[in-house]
């Protein structure tokens, strides 16, 4: 199963403490429109650390109802338990989700022996498709080129990765060793582009929640070989790329998201409000975008 294209990690919208469902609704009827191959609910993008149990299923059958079969939805389901990751996969295989998107165990720093029975145990027990997603910086431990090729070779499922480590050299790495079907994706909006470029087929994107049709865009120009329309594209987006990581994310895609008009600007703690100067900088960062893209609206069709 290749999985190519963008994939939105889509953010979890609260109101007064709650999820705000209709805000959700609006969020994933705006990916669809505007063609993006799926979404990603209840990943980190989505805020999973501070959701309970209940709400976790909650979002994922929420998100899949309002998906239905116009786009995939690939759940988050990954915990640093690997029972708990197991009973969250097991719900949202009742959900009916089209695949699971499992992190590395966060803070217990597993070995790689670990990290290969972490993995193999979930697979074994779905027959969903699997995203492995490596994000080293959050989760204090990197799975390692040599365990991703035993996990695929052990476990059919296991279709793809979301790589977030920031080396372009580790996606040239699993290229040479992978079969050519298992699916490389960015986790790293600004690297995006230079990952398409060694290999990689797509993106679970950041950006996208705002910009959907241009980073969407963008890699379908880059994979039907139009590189430089892409790259227009990519020097249109950057700033806005980096200034979403100007604090922790989500918090700066939820305050652009609300400054837009979509959502509440609404986190839980420990997460915190965008500082003041932070917040007039991706404001101004996104007004510059708009009009960017408003020149390169022919990439757009």
């Amino acid at each position: 199963m290749k999985i190519q294209g963008t994939y939105t990690a889509i953010v979890t919208p609260f109101q007064k403490g709650s999820i705000d469902k209709k805000a959700l609704e609006r969020l994933i009827d705006n990916q669809i429109q505007n063609h993006i191959e799926g979404i990603v609910p209840v990943g980190t993008t989505g805020e999973s650390p501070t959701l309970s149990y209940d709400e976790h299923i909650e979002v994922i059958r929420w998100s899949k109802e309002v998906a239905g079969e116009r786009i995939k939805v690939f759940a988050g389901t990954g915990s640093n338990s690997t029972a708990e990751a197991i009973h969250l996969t097991k719900e949202a295989e009742k959900i009916g989700v089209d695949g699971i998107l499992l992190v590395s165990p966060y803070y217990n720093r597993p070995s790689q022996e670990g990290l290969f029975r972490h993995f193999s145990s979930i697979a074994s027990s779905t027959a969903l498709p699997i995203l492995l997603y490596n994000i080293p910086s959050r989760c204090g431990v990197d799975i390692s080129v040599e365990t991703v090729v035993r996990l695929v070779e052990k476990n059919s499922n296991i279709v793809g990765i979301k790589e977030a480590g920031g080396s372009v050299d580790r996606v040239s790495q699993l290229e040479q060793v992978l079969p050519e079907e298992f699916s490389i994706l960015s986790g790293d909006d600004s690297l995006t582009l230079p990952f398409l470029s060694v290999g990689a087929v797509g993106v679970i994107s950041v950006a996208s929640n705002l910009f959907p049709k241009a980073v969407g865009a963008l890699v379908r120009l880059f994979l039907s070989g139009k590189s430089a329309e892409a790259r227009l594209l990519h020097h249109a987006l950057y700033p806005l790329f980096r200034d979403l990581m100007i604090e922790t994310n989500p918090v700066p895609v939820k305050t652009a998201l609300a400054m837009e008009g979509w959502i509440e600007s609404e986190i839980r703690l420990p997460l915190a409000p965008l500082q003041p100067q932070n917040q007039a900088k991706l404001e101004a960062t996104l007004k510059r975008t708009k009009e960017k893209l408003s020149n390169l609206e022919y990439l757009l069709a």
